[in-house]
């Protein structure tokens, strides 16, 4: 009879109007406490924050199972989901049956009850979603990516899929992860071709953006988005930086610079708001354990019209400031992240877009502006983070994307299909690439990307 019961996880059972007699849960045990002539086992199943409290009698079958469940181990308990007289939890389980799946010896599970610290719990990748904090924040992650799709669906971009592997550089930077099929020792190095024995008989690596694929399929469906991973082979070890993240790229045709800093300004707020709507038990978590202040900062940011700026402008700001900064500060310089953050937390105090960049300093595909020394580029910056988005309107002149290429030391060639957008049809389009792990600190305020993805990919860590 219990087998062919259907389990309920804990938030569904936490959430039921009225107790039941006869409920199936399944999970991994928190603590066990003993009393006399009874334990009480706290079980999560990972489907929210809260853990439900089992009771289990001595009198009970139930008791007999109880010498091999310890932190740790898995169980399933059958049994009657009663109110409980407890603060803080409205159910308990009275446990008929109980199935140990799992044992976990006391003396080596790595997760005991107390606090791990992150760079401990980074080294049991494996484990860490068994935690409060690293549960909650991979349920941020999966509900975000939810709401990343609601919004670009609500408003009529289409889902794409587009390329890993990939012969083309988007950022012209250079670093990418090469994919080879040939050993090492069979790569030669003065030929025209080294790679025409390899699979796809021309050198290979990993995508650093959808971008470019993105707006082929843009110019033939109007709206698209692609939301997959990206890859980057900087010898980067800071709290920003992963080898592998994610991105959200979308790409719109007849679309103006400006249309990109409304959608980036609209996803920002609409995904903050959705998530700590649907999320309140994580995101208090965040609150009270990670950034004192998150919810009230979170609900500034989208309650806040973000502050457009000129770079010109940024720069004279930057320069006026007593502010010390690590990195100077002068006309035709990127910015870096405490500049970024001194704008959007001390001078501003809320999200700045800063627009208008010099042209040496910015991408190929970005259209060049009227004055001929600055392209339409733009990024959304955030308090805490800095850049969260990046984006530009593409430029959709033949001639004038050709001599940008050339001017950067590329060959158009390697580009035929991407100036042939140019050639049949071309309309203004612009789009942004938003880095989903970033959107992810700023909402739990995690700050160290290691810690909002399952699996961080960075130099020298490649386990898991």
């Amino acid at each position: 009879m219990h087998d062919l019961m259907m389990r309920t996880r804990i938030a569904q059972a936490l959430e039921l109007p009225e107790p039941q007699k006869d409920i199936k849960i399944s999970g991994w045990v928190r603590t066990r406490r003993d009393a006399k002539g009874f334990s009480f086992i706290e079980l999560n199943d990972g489907s929210c924050l809260n853990n439900i409290q089992v009771i289990v009698d001595e009198n009970t079958p139930a008791f007999s199972s109880l010498d091999k469940v310890g932190t740790g181990a898995s169980l399933e308990v059958v049994g009657e989901l009663v109110l409980s007289p407890g603060k803080g939890q409205r159910y308990e389980v009275k446990a008929q049956t109980l199935k140990v799946f799992g044992e976990a010896d006391p003396e080596t599970f790595p997760l005991q009850k107390k606090r791990h610290s992150d760079e401990f719990l980074r080294t049991i990748a494996h484990l860490r979603p068994r935690t409060n904090k690293y549960g909650a924040a991979f349920r941020v992650r999966s509900e975000a990516a939810f709401a990343v799709h609601e919004f670009f669906r609500e408003r009529g971009y289409f889902h794409v899929h587009t390329p890993i592997l990939t012969g083309s550089d988007c950022e012209g930077a250079g670093e990418m992860f090469r994919v080879t099929t040939l050993p090492t020792n069979e790569i030669p190095q003065n030929k025209e071709n080294p790679f025409e024995n390899d699979f796809f008989g021309c050198e290979a690596n990993l995508t650093v953006s959808g971008q470019l694929e993105a707006e082929t399929l843009a110019m033939g469906l109007g709206q698209v988005y692609t939301f997959g991973p990206t890859f980057r082979a900087e010898n980067s070890n800071t709290h920003r930086h992963a080898a592998e993240f994610w991105m959200i790229e979308p790409e719109a045709a007849f679309a103006t610079l400006d249309d990109m800093m409304t959608l980036g300004e609209d996803i920002t707020r609409t995904v903050l708001d959705r998530i700590m709507t649907r999320l309140p038990n994580e995101m208090e978590l965040f609150d009270k354990f990670v950034e004192p202040g998150l919810l009230e900062h979170l609900k500034h940011i989208v309650q806040s019209d973000f502050v457009k700026l000129p770079y010109s402008e940024a720069i004279e700001i930057l320069s006026k400031t007593k502010a010390k900064f690590e990195y100077p500060v002068s006309y035709g310089l990127d910015l870096q992240t405490e500049h970024e953050r001194y704008l959007t937390e001390q001078h501003f105090k809320k999200p700045v877009i800063v627009y208008d960049y010099p042209k040496q300093i910015k991408a190929f595909y970005m259209r060049l502006n009227d004055d001929q020394q600055t392209v339409a580029a733009m990024d959304l910056l955030v308090p805490r983070i800095g850049e969260l988005i990046g984006g530009s309107q593409r430029e959709e002149r033949l001639d004038i994307l050709t001599k940008r290429i050339q001017d950067l030391g590329q060959d158009p060639e390697n580009y035929w299909w991407y100036l042939d957008l140019r050639r049949f049809g071309s309309v203004p389009h612009a789009g942004f690439g938003l880095g989903f792990e970033r959107l992810l600190m700023l909402i739990t305020g995690i700050n160290n990307i290691r810690d909002v993805i399952p699996f961080p990919r960075t130099p020298n860590n490649l386990e898991f």
